[in-house]
């Protein structure tokens, strides 16, 4: 392998080759960023949408391209294999292969306070918490679900590790009371093919968690956090074996950008807000978290005040994170000059940072959410925003063409069963999230509608495009 295939060239264009080793060559995305800058939608990618009937209930529940299809699954208030309810607010999700050949899934619940629903219990006073599923590839058949972890709180969104597990990510810092009995704002660990040993992985910092994707060379844990002036954070495990074994967290410090107005002249920090451009790159380096569990309750700084104290980078809520070929892949959902979001490249080999997307209307692409790269190099964005009122599923290819994959079309008729058991006939403005390849066969995506709560297998042509 040839230096420049290590450092990108190899991934479909994504990442541009250095010159002199100061600055990135112009990328596709480049003339992307001139045409979405006119408020074009860009690319047919499969072709246009239409209502597609699910297998399972029959009903025309996503608007898909032609020749594409989805079998739903795991509705909220179904009964588990284990005999336990589904629960509801579905959020997160990544896909796992053993050697059976059956896909395993993690599933986040992204609930707040109340009793939990299912055993390995962290808090009696908290709700949320994750379900796992079992999908058969070649028979197309979902096959059971059952409960792992209960007891904690906002669990919105997470990532895989190479434990073949699933970090789960707690989007709060609430402490004791209103029945809660643990504080909160952790990450807990999921195996694909069991249940959580409901440890806080504490040393990952306490905050506002969103996301997480671990980077396969170094086993470095890259942190997303939602807020509108959140910080991006690496772990460096002690044990990539243990994670609660601890380890070093740190946060993302910009030191060289094109546009010198967004740096603060008193600490140092770079504003990625506004201010910036498709192609963008920034150098960058690590300042310590001196505590990451921080005393909030008491008054002691937030991990985001101490990182942003030595110069630590402003992100406006950054939310989906996913790895690809040693690259990290990370979402600013409310960032850019139209607040509709931007999509960040993270080289963790190089410390380098790239503006690869920045939203420039709802009407193109409404605050992105979960983030997944495809086994075909493509980036599929699920949507929290919406336009018009229908939540959107896009394709970003690595040529610079941005596509609507899908749309969420989950109605009732007034007075029908579905429309009586989740109380409303019109969920198509409810987010989409927890999108997830099943990587070796590449024949299956998986996906969410958080409410009324279901899960999707969706498959298709998929070598007609990008995804």
């Amino acid at each position: 392998m040839t230096d420049l295939q290590r450092k990108g060239l190899s991934r479909r264009g994504f990442l541009g080759a250095t010159v002199g080793g100061a600055a990135l060559a112009a990328s596709p995305f480049s003339l992307f960023g001139t045409r979405a800058a006119l408020g074009e939608h860009v690319g047919d990618g499969y072709g246009p949408l239409q209502p597609t009937l699910d297998e399972t209930t029959g009903l025309p529940l996503i608007k898909l391209p032609a020749g594409f299809s989805y079998i739903s699954y795991g509705w909220t208030g179904d009964p588990m294999s284990d005999g336990i309810p589904t629960p509801s607010s579905h959020d997160g999700m990544a896909a796992f292969r053993p050697r059976d050949g059956k896909v395993r899934l993690v599933r986040n619940h992204e609930k707040g306070n109340g009793a939990p629903f299912g055993p390995a219990v962290y808090d009696p006073g908290a709700a949320g918490g994750t379900t796992n599923l079992e999908f058969d590839p070649i028979a197309g058949q979902w096959l059971s679900s059952y409960a792992s972890l209960s007891g904690t709180i906002r669990n919105c969104a997470g990532g895989p590790t190479l434990r073949n597990s699933w970090l789960s990510c707690e989007e709060t810092t609430r402490g004791v009371g209103e029945g809660r009995t643990q504080l909160h704002g952790y990450n807990f660990e999921v195996p694909a093919d069991g249940v959580s040993n409901v440890v806080p992985l504490k040393a990952m910092g306490r905050f506002s968690h969103e996301a997480v994707a671990q980077d396969v060379s170094t086993g470095i844990i890259y942190e997303t956090e939602d807020t509108g002036d959140s910080a991006l954070y690496r772990f460096i495990p002690n044990s990539r074996q243990d994670f609660a074994a601890g380890g070093r967290l740190e946060a993302m410090k910009i030191t060289t950008a094109r546009n010198m107005a967004m740096f603060n002249p008193v600490t140092g920090s770079y504003d990625t807000r506004t201010g910036q451009q498709i192609d963008d790159v920034y150098d960058v380096e690590w300042v310590p978290v001196a505590e990451p569990d921080p005393d909030l309750d008491g008054g002691a700084p937030s991990t985001r005040a101490q990182a942003q104290a030595l110069g630590a980078a402003l992100i406006e809520r950054g939310e989906g994170a996913w790895e690809k070929d040693g690259l990290i892949y990370f979402i600013s959902t409310s960032g850019g000059e139209a607040n509709e979001g931007q999509v960040f490249e993270l080289d963790p080999a190089d410390d380098r940072l790239r503006l690869v997307y920045e939203s420039p209307s709802a009407e193109v692409l409404s605050n992105p959410d979960n983030i997944t790269v495809s086994p075909r190099g493509g980036i599929l964005l699920c949507e929290d925003g919406g336009f018009e009122g229908v939540q959107r599923l896009h394709g970003l290819s690595p040529d610079g063409e941005i596509f609507k994959f899908a749309e969420n079309n989950v109605t009732f008729a007034a007075g029908s069963p579905l429309a009586l058991r989740y109380g409303d006939t019109d969920f198509r403005d409810q987010e989409w999230c927890g999108g997830c390849f099943e990587t070796r066969a590449r024949r299956w995506l998986f996906v969410n509608i958080q409410t009324p709560g279901i899960t999707f297998a969706i498959t298709g042509p998929w070598q007609s495009s990008i995804l």
